[in-house]
């Protein structure tokens, strides 16, 4: 098949046809993957106006036309600049023709028909008052009604969509446009939905649409508190015959209309219709909960929760009184009695953000009022939180069931706070002690008691001490699951027991049964290691038990996690062994994983086959990573030797494995910790080290090895004689590096390797700003930089700006460590040359990024760059700055204007008489709204 463009000319339709009958009927995978590719390259051509436009015309197949259709979509919200101005009417005409002719053939066309009128009439400047020509044209025809619904539906929803950059400016006069017809737009809704009789389709149609016109925040409050539509929607709600989907989209509207008021002192008439329809609803829940008709269940689950998100505020300021009505209170505990644990779900974002603003406020009478329904909702979780009385073995924590137990422990830990942690923590033990509840709901209170045992003060608490005396004397014969969540307890208590050590050894004994069993190891192995955590001093004594565990790791049934867990609370308790044991104990706890690697390494080389070693590495980088013992001024680090012996190990395993991104890079890990761990200790492996990373990199450029490069640069930086070596590695590293980001979409392609290379020179920056700026890379690494700020990767780009940001800073002022004043002046000489150099270059890129590039969240790094610069040298900076403007489109293709003088000049001023940084951010924020 030859290519559809500019290369192959204009493809002919039987050609096309073909390709779409083979995208959805070809029985062959390659087939369909050939067919795709094609007709990609052809949507993204000249071509493709011409072609949809003629496939539309003759309506050979359902899937023809839907090809057609959505290629017309996306050429519109992406290319309609490749359209010249004269040709937009003409484009509109046919659309709105095509939509008629085909409105019977599939509602899939007609949405994406409707998308593309919709998406062509918010870029089209001349097109006025679009809503009043399509319904004047098209309102009093039964037939055309369902497509001039649909895009009357998407034309809101379409105003913030993200494919469409139609700016601030032009956004605005659309919204105000659309809130001047939208009472025209209701009044056509109410006379569909009477007229619709049972059309449920047609009043579903209607529900949709005027949800999406609540979402635009553009209805007239007043003309909808007195609107039928709204008895309507609510009598639909109320009917207990509604079908599911008609009950789904109503719900979704009122859903949508409760959003809209979120502010409601504006919305009063419109809120006070609302808040009595929805309390309205209760019964017609009951009678869903009679039914067993779920689907009706979470959808009023949804709406009441709307209500209460809606009312927030005046619940909070005045409860009881007017809106702050405590009955919506009532309706959301009414739903958490509900046996699902799907439907009281849907509403624990609402009680988070209730108990937040309560936090905030930090208002005991108001704490009061709200205790009981708090205490309500925790009754109703922790029954909830139970598991099937049939239940055999532990809780699973990655079913769905799992995952609501542990938003379950989360929304309990945010709203523990209006009961008082250690009141609800009695009464959940007394109901325990007092009783004898079968295993289901013990299990689900010591569950709720883990989630809170950390918020209590272990300070001369009698009552925990006994919890913890009691749960290390349950018998081994309780249900698995009992025993599974009384360890999560202990594991939570281990403030508790670093205050009362008499209880250390009972606990571990206890921990240690768990420890064998192979369902209870992972979560025994989990509160061992809190316990080490916390109890570090405490737990030196029991250093050589640990060590046992740790040479028998894999004789215990644990997950990866808890291995790796059990040794860092090893290695934190190793770190508090007096200095002259802790090179001999760390030697013994690195003895295992050694050992492992070298057997794996002999095997290799014997069978030629590759075993993966990455276990060992990742429990080696643990043991390195948290072994930081305290090591005085002069004393030799315990553990330098200990990592020099192993060096030869890993030094072997990165070359057996080379070729493996994944291995290597827990090689570089586990090499970044044992750096990190002596410092500058390692200093005879910096020599092999580097050798190693440089020659591996020219064949395989693993991004991880600039992340190390920049752990040597850290460590080493500072010292007078490394710096040239590291200067030698970072241009070593930098040729391969940037071969790698010249290939076409390298950038894009390596987001690693922009994040580490810019990580590795912003060390450089600020370690020996000197010696990399008077080197012959730095003209590279800039233009690499310049080019790399477009890139829309959350990490590479702020890595980018980073560096840019600082190295300017070094010109700025002089507060890079052990530095001289006669060394700032030499900086700030060498910063402007290469202002000088690339100065306007990088403003005009910054500010185009900016506009057509980047995401907002990535703004305030922007800014920071741009203040850098504008405090180095605030005159050259708006000169810079205002030729950077001058570049910049002034109007849409559609026609409509983006920016005008004034907000140019606007701009320009308050950028450059900003006088803190925080100002630049705000200014860049709007300003590039008229962009998005």
């Amino acid at each position: 098949v030859p290519n559809p463009g500019p290369g192959g000319g204009k493809p002919t339709l039987p050609l096309v046809y073909q390709a779409v009958q083979a995208l959805y009927h070809d029985p062959d995978p390659a087939g369909k993957e050939r067919a795709s590719v094609w007709l990609g390259e052809l949507q993204r051509s000249m071509y493709a106006w011409e072609i949809s436009d003629q496939l539309l015309q003759l309506k050979q197949d359902v899937e023809s036309c839907y090809f057609a259709a959505q290629t017309m979509k996306m050429k519109i919200q992406t290319s309609f600049y490749e359209l010249p101005p004269e040709t937009h009417t003409a484009l509109r005409d046919s659309l709105l023709s095509h939509i008629q002719n085909l409105k019977d053939l599939s509602p899939i066309i007609v949405t994406q028909l409707a998308l593309a009128i919709a998406d062509l009439a918010l870029q089209m400047a001349s097109w006025k008052g679009c809503v009043q020509t399509l319904i004047e044209k098209y309102g009093n025809d039964v037939s055309s009604m369902p497509f001039l619904i649909e895009i009357l539906t998407v034309l809101p929803e379409e105003v913030h969509s993200r494919s469409l950059r139609i700016g601030a400016n032009r956004r605005t006069e659309i919204i105000e446009d659309l809130a001047y017809y939208s009472t025209t737009v209701v009044t056509l809704l109410v006379t569909c939905a009477e007229k619709s009789g049972h059309d449920e389709k047609m009043l579903i149609k209607v529900f949709r649409c005027l949800g999406s016109w609540f979402n635009l925040g553009v209805l007239d409050n007043n003309f909808m508190a007195n609107n039928q539509l709204l008895m309507i929607l609510f009598q639909v709600l109320q009917r207990d015959e509604t079908s599911t989907n008609l009950h789904e989209a109503a719900s979704d509207c009122v859903c949508s209309a409760l959003y809209a008021i979120e502010n409601v002192a504006v919305h009063m008439p419109l809120a006070m219709q609302l808040f009595q329809g929805v309390l309205s609803l209760e019964t017609a829940y009951h009678m869903a909960v009679a039914r067993e008709d779920l689907d009706k269940v979470l959808n009023y689950c949804r709406i009441f929760t709307e209500l209460c998100e809606t009312f927030l505020e005046m619940t909070v300021r005045t409860p009881g009184l007017g809106m702050g009505d405590l009955r919506i209170l009532e309706l959301l505990l009414i739903c958490a009695g509900h046996p699902q644990y799907e439907v009281v779900e849907i509403s624990f974002n609402f009680w988070y953000r209730l108990g937040e603003h309560l936090y905030k406020m930090n208002d005991p009478a108001l704490h009061r009022v709200f205790k009981p329904y708090i205490q309500r909702l925790l009754h109703s979780l922790a029954r909830h939180c139970q598991l099937d009385p049939d239940h055999e073995g532990v809780p699973e924590d990655t079913d769905d069931f799992g995952e609501f137990r542990m938003r379950v422990s989360d929304l309990v830990k945010d709203v523990i706070f209006l009961v008082g942690s250690m009141e609800c923590f009695s009464q959940l033990y007394s109901t325990l002690k007092e009783g004898n509840p079968p295993w289901e709901v013990t299990e689900a209170v010591l569950f709720i008691m883990a989630s809170i045992a950390k918020s209590i003060d272990p300070e001369n608490n009698p009552t925990l001490t006994e919890v913890l005396e009691q749960i290390v004397l349950l018998p081994e014969t309780v249900h698995l699951a009992v025993r599974y969540t009384s360890i999560e307890l202990v594991g939570e208590m281990s403030e508790v027991i670093d205050r009362n050590p008499c209880m250390l050894d009972p606990v571990l004994n206890f921990l240690m049964k768990g420890l064998r069993e192979k369902p209870l190891a992972s979560v025994a192995a989990k509160a061992i290691h809190n316990i080490c955590s916390v109890c570090r001093d405490h737990m030196a004594q029991h250093f050589q038990g640990l060590l046992n565990i740790a040479r028998l790791l894999d004789s215990f049934a644990l997950s990866t996690d808890a291995a790796v867990g059990l040794l860092k609370g090893t290695a934190l308790v190793l770190a508090r062994l007096p200095l002259e044991k802790i090179a001999e104990c760390l030697n013994d706890l690195c003895a295992v994983q050694v050992m492992a690697l070298r057997k794996l390494l002999a095997q290799d080389s014997s069978s030629g086959k590759s075993s993966d070693p990455t276990v060992w590495l990742d429990r080696l980088a643990v043991i390195f990573r948290h072994t930081n013992p305290i090591v005085e001024n002069g004393q030799t680090h315990p553990c330098q030797k200990v990592i020099q012996e192993i060096w030869p190990v890993l030094s072997e395993t990165l070359n057996a494995h080379q070729n493996d991104n994944r291995i290597v890079e827990r090689c570089c890990r586990c090499l970044r910790f044992a750096v990190r761990c002596v410092g500058k200790g390692s200093a005879s492996l910096l020599q092999p080290l580097v050798t190693q990373m440089v020659s591996v990199y020219q064949v395989y450029p693993h991004s991880c090895f600039l992340y190390l490069g920049s752990i040597l640069v850290d460590e080493y930086g500072m010292e007078e004689g490394c710096r040239q070596g590291l200067l030698d590695m970072l241009q070593a590293l930098c040729m391969p590096t940037f071969q790698l980001l010249e290939q076409p979409n390298g950038l894009r392609n390596h987001p690693d390797t922009v994040d580490d290379l810019f990580r590795l020179v912003t060390r450089f920056v600020q370690r020996s700003p000197v010696t990399l700026v008077n080197s012959s890379i730095i003209v590279h690494i800039i233009q690499c930089a310049i080019a790399s700020t477009t890139l829309d990767h959350r990490d590479a780009n702020c890595s980018v700006m980073k560096f840019i940001r600082d190295l300017i800073h070094t010109g700025v002022t002089n507060d890079v460590s052990g530095t001289h004043e006669d060394d700032f002046e030499v900086r700030k000489r060498l910063i402007g040359q290469v202002m000088g150099q690339h100065g306007q270059q990088l403003v005009t890129q910054l500010i185009n990024t900016c506009c057509f590039c980047l995401p907002p969240y990535t703004l305030p790094d922007v800014a920071e760059v741009l203040w850098e610069i504008m405090v180095f040298d605030r005159p050259t900076f708006c000169r810079w700055l205002e030729t950077a403007l001058k570049g910049l489109p002034k109007e849409t293709a559609g026609g409509a204007l983006t920016v005008t003088h004034k907000q140019l000049t606007d701009f320009h001023k308050q950028v450059t008489s900003a006088e803190e940084c925080k100002q630049v951010c705000w200014a860049i924020r709007e300003f590039t709204r008229l962009y998005r």
